[in-house]
């Protein structure tokens, strides 16, 4: 069987594939994070842009870059240089595919960033018709879409030359999970490449006069949900198989794990329709049926917090701890590589509890528009998932760069992570009181004619103008470590963490491995939960819209 600790260094090539993704990654940190500052001080009423620069032009900006392509990029690479640890230095043909989707990417994204800065594109992150962009817009986001699927080609070629290799073994723990993440991302994206393609890039073009909104958008939240379990998963990935190294500790469970990402696959895709709780156009009952979906997403959320507490407390007891919570003493805390991830653990306590209020139907029916959803999903992504990305920064980039994380760069990413926590604990908390409030996403600084309710929301807009400064100080530090690692720290050998299965834990049953059932069941759940509102969708839609531009 093959020993995933033999290898010990990504291949110098492979790790120029991965740093590669790394350096787009962190731009889009950058710039994504200044339009967020910004975003924040006009919001409070305190700043106004300098002229010629929209709010609604920076909102784009900030959602889109840090969205999707801070991410996009960052996952990549981390799968990558994953999958080539644990399951051998890519081949030419692989590597050449993975150059192939980055460089693809890499132009889409230039091509619709320049289109957003030109002011021809301001659609904000969801690009929601009737508001229209330019022909452009659409073309490069289509090529950061195909750029992606030739970019996880490359994962998906790796595992199946190793189960050629292996015949009759349970794969490697991250290059299983790399693989599933790539094959749910690339299910998922099938559906905005959809509306991008047959929808909108004719419509802007003007070979169609107008566009079926509710098409539009139920084809974008086919996508736009499975791709948050797409940013976590990556997460999950080092919550998993990383910090249980990292800490000295055993994976609790490598067939819990591999089941939770599956149900993950099984359960992320038909649930698009609870983003779409208030649209008309889509039955009751088939509304109904999908967030009975999005609350199956909870099991697998709930066994990756019971499989990495019981990570824990095992260590804990195994190093002699005692009493009901004497193990949490027993924890690396001056550990960036594990202290770091763990406070993106512990906010996805109430970001969670916030996702299960935005998918039931009456208590959306609150905060549904409401600056509530963007409090949300900035202590999912932009502290779960974030925080865990800069944990695996901390040892991915010296382990690629040959270099090494000094005591300096980890007392510094600690004190980067408070910083972080403070901040999104201004900005998001302040959000998601604003939004019980009634404050309204989406929406620049107005005092809406001297409306006594929205003089209540103004406190809290300067609190998040706070949070966000903060926030922006966290992100300079996080630039400053990362340019450190990459080109600065000294030389070095930096292991790359990759746990192993507790003795006692029973080999994976092959089940998992079973390709053909579990996209199988996949596209079954799909076409259940989608075909009949789908066609009734397309045969009672209303008139088509014509394009807007409202910039």
């Amino acid at each position: 069987m093959f020993n995933p600790s033999a290898k010990l260094k990504v291949d110098r090539r492979d790790g120029k594939l991965a740093m590669a993704h790394f350096f787009v990654a962190f731009t889009a940190l950058a710039i994504g994070g200044l339009a967020g500052l910004l975003q924040t001080l006009v919001r409070s009423g305190k700043f106004e842009l300098p002229a010629g620069i929209g709010y609604y032009q920076i909102l784009t900006v900030h959602g889109v870059v840090l969205g999707l392509v801070l991410t996009t990029f960052f996952i990549m690479g981390f799968q990558i240089a994953a999958t080539s640890k644990t399951s051998g230095t890519l081949t030419n043909k692989q590597r050449i595919a993975g150059w192939t989707g980055f460089w693809l990417m890499t132009a889409g994204t230039v091509l619709a960033a320049v289109m957003i800065l030109l002011n021809e594109a301001t659609v904000l992150y969801t690009f929601y018709a009737p508001l229209q962009a330019h022909a452009l817009y659409y073309i490069g986001l289509t090529l950061v879409i195909v750029g992606s699927w030739i970019d996880g080609a490359a994962i998906i070629m790796k595992y199946a030359e190793w189960r050629r290799k292996n015949p009759g073994q349970p794969s490697p723990l991250l290059t299983f999970m790399s693989l599933v993440n790539t094959m749910m991302w690339i299910v998922a994206t099938i559906g905005v490449a959809s509306t991008v393609l047959f929808q909108l890039l004719p419509w802007s073009l003007g070979f169609v006069e107008t566009v079926n909104i509710g098409v539009s958008r139920t084809l974008f939240w086919y996508f736009g949900h499975p791709l948050v379990y797409f940013w976590l998963l990556p997460a999950y990935m080092a919550w998993y198989v990383v910090i249980p190294k990292v800490i000295g500790g055993k994976i609790f469970s490598d067939s819990l794990a591999r089941m939770s990402f599956i149900l993950f696959l099984l359960f992320s895709i038909p649930v698009g329709f609870h983003h779409q709780l208030m649209e008309p156009g889509i039955d009751p009952a088939w509304k109904f049926l999908q967030v009975i979906l999005t609350f199956l997403v909870v099991i697998p959320s709930l066994m990756t917090a019971f499989s990495l507490f019981a990570t824990f407390e095992s260590f804990g007891r195994s190093k002699g701890a005692t009493g009901l919570f004497g193990w949490v003493k027993k924890l690396p805390w001056g550990d960036a590589r594990f202290t770091v991830p763990f406070i993106g653990m512990v906010a996805f306590i109430p970001a969670g509890a916030g996702g299960i209020v935005n998918a039931s139907h009456q208590m959306n029916q609150v905060v549904h528009n409401t600056i509530w959803v963007t409090g949300h999903f900035h202590l999912t992504v932009a502290t779960s998932v974030v925080l865990t990305f800069f944990g695996v920064s901390y040892w991915l980039i010296p382990h690629l760069t040959g270099r090494i994380l000094t005591k300096a760069m980890n007392k510094l990413g600690i004190i980067q992570a408070v910083i972080w926590a403070i901040g999104m604990t201004f900005m998001s908390g302040a959000m998601h009181a604003a939004g019980l409030l009634g404050a309204p996403r989406r929406s620049s600084y107005s005092e809406y004619g001297g409306a006594a309710q929205a003089a209540e929301w103004i406190p809290y807009q300067v609190a998040q103008a706070i949070g966000g400064t903060i926030l922006f100080i966290g992100i300079i530090l996080m630039l400053y470590i990362f340019i450190n690692l990459a080109f600065f720290a000294p030389k070095g050998e930096q292991e790359f963490p990759v746990g192993e299965a507790a003795d006692e834990a029973e080999k994976a049953p092959m089940v998992f491995e079973n390709w053909k059932l579990w996209l199988g069941i996949t596209v079954v759940l799909i076409l259940f939960a989608y075909t009949i509102p789908f066609i009734d969708l397309i045969q009672n839609a209303p008139p088509g819209a014509k394009g807007y531009k409202l910039w």
